[in-house]
């Protein structure tokens, strides 16, 4: 048999939330035994000391905590059908999500794949409650309960495509169930498989069986081969994994928890009774899986036995693995069974067994058996090559491998064979192809459906790290991978793990700093900005040339490039702080380099610029990011630039002037060697030309309580002065040049380039000519950018674009710095991508981690709302035809009013569904519920209540009915229904006429408005 190998593990059973809580109590042989939830039935009804009074004998048994808490706003399923699904299907949905998860995969990106979903389930108690209640059997009730329901849920909730199917071979259904899914995935028919099994004792019916068949004990635990066994005790739980091909699994550097090496199903046919153990069925399911796993029996370590504590089954049980191992007495293999801690699970035991082998193989360590210190010495398990483990086995190096066995009560029998996991698993990606990556910063995301949802979950996750220490780059590169798709994205750098639960629990904490730090998505338009000449500095951006590898890279490539017309390492000026990267002919390559370095680095990232703009010396790098020309014609024309600028004689000078250029005209008219050299903004211009020109400018403009700043620059720039160099330039720009293939906003023109040429006579005006910063700047903003990204040393551009007025839109884009200044680092690139992940932007994660940090890490996964409770004491919950449903809680954060992210206002808000959000719900949805005095308002909310278990203060305008409320086709036709019954003069309304009415609350009232309105007054009326 090939290999299988288990990527992703959750369950839950009793004292155990969680499969590390799980762990923790099988390594402490602890106990998961209590009385029986008043919940379940209350006990008085059913116990009786003596199985003759016709009840059960004891109270106690393995019971999981509140299996009536589901998340259904996650689901996007309506309380009144969440009330009506078998709890069993509730737990499986949670447990499923979180096994995905936990296999390092975003349950969103299964979505339309040939996943399958194989479900081992035994117990239909639920059922039995609700469909034998004639009078208030549903169509929720319907799907809400079933066999088959309990994996086609999970198939229909993850939109998976592949086999999708419910077992039930009683005790043994989950490892039959995991047997049917490993040869699925074998076979080709998926390429990923969840498998599960659950169990919820929801009536006494089994216990009382039990009693009556003299197999329950009666203080309601399992004592596995012990000496004191005496029957079986009633367990609960859910538990889920994800299965994949072993060659797969390795090949997508996923985590391996433990291998299937080979399963096997067999019968016991007809032996002496039907629920009666068969030793020689059992003897040859075991053989038949050795075979299929290619193994001989000597070398298994341990197996996870059956082990009901019955004293037929152990003996039956002992007899048939004897049969294989009593040949190694000298070194018998360790026998166990879990349900000593957890009591019978049932339909689930099989899974938690194998959910215990996988993570003693993952831990190397076997958690000792409860009950072993007394064994039963009538199984003569020594003579059978067997011991029980009194303390944990810690497992040698090298492969390992163990056993696995599920009985079913009607015979069906299995047993599977599991080893360790290769040591090649999980090993990190290759190096990228194209060179080195890693911005030198750790970057953490996580999303959910709801801020109170992000709040919960964030505070998971810094308990979950701050409990295990874990490299900070392997936590939020699988963080990427694996908490994306829902609506809220919250994104944060940090340099280490410490630094990030702290930032995480602050987060959690503030409401004010999580809204800064969290985006509702949407489509990010990108502008760069590259920053021109003066904000140059010694040592602009060191630090990120330290720590990021990917900017390193490109930071050598543009030095390389420049080298041969420089003949002197710009970047070895840059880093070493010299002062020279002032003068001009150092200050336009040593810019050039940086804009261009960081705007391939943030390209590679995946923020590419869908609007370009660069201040002045600032366009030879914009314009070469967008196709005009090579690098290395770039470097050319910009070393000959500064270099022939850095030539011309002294004597120039440049003003900055608090005024617009209108202002300036007049005076600029007596002065013909001075002009305008830049439009910054409305009041804000720089003049050029002759100094002693400049300074009676100055003079009069202090006069007239004018502000200006005289700049400290080598040369007038943008003046009559640079012409002395125009034609010796426009020799070196002589065929270099071409079309920008994006859009460029020119500060030559003051507009968007339309399929012009930036060539050597553009590129000669631009030394020339003003620069029309505001003008190009004002028309970038006309185009609706979302986010602003300063490509350059120091955000100089960012402030003078906020300056500007607002677009006709009024909304201003985002400003992102991923350099701010002399103290940069990688945490400021890392700080400016997650601002533009939280705008909607999906960067190239694998570029901005360096191998080593490409890791995959199992973090906690999704914590799920337990708020919204659905169970009935003492019976069903009723989903009546004629009134809400009274028993179902409304979703209490619902009702609370809190501070929205987007305003900071207090506002009752309806939550969307626990969900990917549709175009319709792109903020905060304010409930402005019609006038209660319209008839048809009222009607439509009333319906909409009573067919969804809403109260109508739940329910605004902006609900969508499928995506927010759960509404299906069936509830649907009931909904019809329900609002003809109201307003009679619907009747002649076919559901064709309603379908395509239906994207929201508001839509759907407007439509029976209007078509109300068409019919005679007479005939409306509301019930």
């Amino acid at each position: 048999m090939d290999r299988i190998a288990i990527v992703g593990i959750d369950c839950t059973f009793p004292g155990a939330p969680d499969t590390g809580a799980y762990w923790d109590l099988l390594m402490r042989s602890g106990d998961g035994i209590g009385t029986v939830p008043e919940q379940r039935w209350a006990a008085r009804e059913f116990h009786s000391p003596t199985p003759a009074e016709g009840r059960a004998n004891t109270t106690q048994g393995g019971f999981i905590d509140d299996p009536d808490a589901f998340d259904n706003e996650f689901f996007t399923i309506s309380p009144r059908e969440a009330a009506a699904m078998d709890p069993q299907q509730r737990l499986l949905l949670q447990c499923s999500w979180r096994a995905v998860e936990d296999a390092g995969l975003a349950p969103h990106e299964l979505a339309g794949s040939a996943t399958g979903v194989f479900v081992g389930i035994m117990g239909n108690e639920w059922a039995q409650l609700h469909l034998t209640d004639y009078d208030h059997v549903t169509a929720q009730a319907g799907s809400g309960n079933g066999y088959c329901m309990t994996a086609n849920r999970i198939s229909y909730h993850l939109d998976l495509k592949g086999p999708s199917l419910a077992v039930d071979t009683a005790c043994s259904s989950s490892l039959v169930a995991v047997h049917l899914a490993g040869n699925a995935l074998l076979s080709g028919e998926c390429d990923y498989a969840i498998a599960a099994g659950v169990n919820v004792a929801v009536t006494p019916a089994l216990s009382i069986f039990y009693t009556q068949a003299g197999l329950s004990a009666p203080d309601g635990r399992c004592k596995p081969y012990s000496a004191q066994a005496d029957g079986i005790g009633r367990g609960e739980g859910v538990g889920a994994v994800v299965l994949r091909r072993l060659e797969d699994a390795l090949a997508d550097g996923q985590q391996v928890y433990a291998v299937i090496r080979g399963t096997a199903v067999n019968q016991d046919g007809r032996s002496n009774g039907l629920t009666a153990p068969n030793r020689w069925a059992q003897q040859d399911v075991i053989g038949a899986a050795y075979r299929r796993a290619g193994v001989d029996p000597a070398d298994i370590a341990f197996t996870e036995g059956h082990g009901t504590g019955t004293a037929l089954g152990d003996m039956m049980e002992v007899a048939a693995l004897g049969h294989h191992h009593a040949g190694r007495s000298g070194r018998p293999m360790a026998l166990g069974s879990v349900k000593g801690n957890l009591g019978h699970t049932e339909g689930a035991a099989g899974i938690a067994g194998l959910i215990k082998v996988a993570l003693a193989l993952d831990h190397r360590t076997v958690p000792a058996s409860r009950f072993a210190v007394k064994e039963n010495e009538r199984l003569a398990l020594r003579k059978k090559g067997l011991r029980l483990l009194k303390a944990p086995l810690r497992l040698p190096r090298g492969t390992a491998l163990a056993g696995l066995s599920s009985f079913g009560m009607g015979g069906t029998n299995a047993h599977a064979v599991l080893e360790s996991a290769p040591p090649e698993a999980a090993r990190p990606a290759r190096e990228s192809a194209d060179g080195p990556t890693g911005i030198g910063t750790a970057l953490f995301t996580l999303t959910a459906p709801a801020p109170e949802a992000l709040r919960r979950n964030l505070n998971a996750q810094a308990d979950a790290l701050a409990a295990r220490r874990a490299p900070a780059g392997a936590v939020g590169w699988t963080s990427h991978r694996v908490k994306t798709g829902h609506r809220y994205r919250f994104a944060v750098s940090a340099p280490d793990t410490d630094t990030l639960v702290g930032r995480l629990r602050a987060a959690a904490a503030d409401p004010d700093l999580l809204a800064r730090l969290t985006g509702v998505g949407g489509t990010a338009r990108t502008a760069f900005l590259f920053t021109g000449q003066g904000s140059q500095y010694p040592r602009m951006t060191a630090g990120l040339y330290q720590e990021s590898p990917l900017y390193r890279r490109f930071l050598d490539e543009a030095d390389d490039a420049l080298l041969p017309h420089t003949g002197r390492s710009v970047r070895d000026l840059i880093l070493t702080g010299d002062e020279e990267v002032h003068l001009t002919r150092w200050a336009q390559p040593a810019l050039f380099a940086v804009g261009w370095a960081l705007g391939r680095t943030l390209g590679e990232l995946g923020v590419e610029p869908d609007l370009l703009l660069g201040h002045s010396v600032g366009e030879y790098a914009a314009a070469c990011l967008a196709g005009v020309f090579p690098l290395d014609d770039a470097a050319r024309l910009i070393a000959a630039r500064g270099e022939l600028m850095q030539q011309l004689p002294d004597g120039g000078g440049m003003l900055a002037v608090l005024a617009g250029r209108e202002e300036l005209a007049e005076r600029l008219a007596e002065e013909p060697e001075v002009g305008i050299a830049v439009v910054n903004g409305p009041r804000a211009t720089v003049l050029s030309g002759d100094l002693m020109a400049l300074q009676r400018i100055d003079k009069e403009l202090d006069r007239d309580r004018i502000r200006t700043r005289m700049l400290r620059v080598s040369h007038a720039f943008h003046s009559y002065l640079m012409e002395p160099m125009l034609e010796k330039f426009a020799e070196v720009a002589r065929d270099v040049g071409g079309v920008p293939r994006l859009p460029l906003y020119s500060t030559l023109y003051g507009r968007v380039l339309d399929d012009e040429p930036m060539d050597a006579d553009y590129w000669v005006a631009h030394v020339r000519r003003p620069v029309l910063f505001a003008d190009a700047a004002a028309q970038l903003l006309a185009a609706g950018p979302t986010h602003t990204v300063e490509v350059g040393p120091s955000p100089v551009l960012s402030s003078m674009i906020r300056k500007l007025p607002p677009p006709a839109s009024g909304a201003r884009p985002a400003a992102v710095a991923p350099v701010r200044g002399a103290d940069s680092t990688g945490r400021d690139l890392a700080d400016g991508l997650a601002e533009l992940y939280r705008g909607g932007l999906t960067p190239r994660w694998e570029a901005a981690y360096e191998e080593r940090e490409r890791t995959p890490y199992r973090m906690m996964p999704y914590v799920f709302s337990d708020e919204h409770r659905y169970w009935a004491r003492g019976g069903p919950v009723r989903a009546r035809h004629d009134a809400p449903v009274p028993e179902l809680p409304r979703p209490a954060a619902e009702k609370t009013p809190e501070k929205t992210a987007k305003t900071g206002k207090t506002t009752k808000t309806a939550r969307p569904a626990e969900k990917t959000a549709g175009p319709a719900a792109t903020g905060v949805l304010t409930l402005e519920r019609p006038a209660p005095t319209d008839p048809v308002s009222e009607a439509v909310l009333e319906a909409i209540g009573q067919v969804g278990g809403y109260g109508t203060d739940e329910l605004g305008p902006y609900l969508r009915l499928y995506e927010d409320l759960g509404f299906d086709s069936v509830m649907v036709m009931e909904l019809k229904n329900r609002i003809e019954e109201r307003l009679p003069a619907l009747a002649a309304l076919t559901v064709q006429d309603l379908l395509p009415r239906l994207a929201s609350v508001g839509d759907l009232v407007d439509f029976l408005r209007e078509h109300c309105a068409t019919r005679p007054a007479t005939e409306e009326r509301t019930a």
